[in-house]
């Protein structure tokens, strides 16, 4: 597939698919939805109580961007505060309006979006997983 919104690497991910399945006894969930084309991702948590990341896992019902980026979260996200979620939740933004530098490790792998930068209706795809996770976070501050 020669379609720069398609990559392999993009491919890899979404195959890889790292972290995906739930969680068996998880302190938080969160989903996100986009109306626009169905996608829906569920993400569990373990949430420490230095409010971290211990575990995740998520439930993607979506298109190869989704995937790929939820595959992302599966693997780098354990470690990570709300606070950093919402930094990640940003630097992918800004890469995608304003061709700023992909996020820095370990969210680096968001480099693979750097072909869906023309393609504006395809952005709500690469965060809807981003989103996902900053629902668990508020569920978690909520409860």
């Amino acid at each position: 597939m020669s379609d720069p919104l398609y990559r392999k690497d993009i491919l890899r991910l979404a195959a890889d698919a790292h972290g995906a399945g739930r969680l068996d006894e998880p302190h938080v969930t969160g989903t996100a939805y986009n109306p626009a084309c169905g996608d829906r991702v569920t993400v569990d948590l373990a949430i420490g109580e230095d409010g971290r990341v211990r575990a995740v896992a998520h439930e993607t019902k979506a298109c190869v961007l989704t995937q790929a980026s939820a595959s992302i979260l599966g693997r780098a996200l354990r470690g990570a505060s709300r606070e950093e979620v919402e930094e990640l939740a940003n630097a992918i933004a800004q890469m995608l309006v304003a061709k700023a530098p992909p996020p820095a490790p370990p969210f680096s792998g968001y480099a693979a979006f750097e072909g869906a930068v023309e393609h504006r209706n395809r952005h709500r795809c690469v965060l809807l997983p981003v989103d996902a996770v900053l629902a668990a976070f508020e569920e978690s501050e909520a409860g």
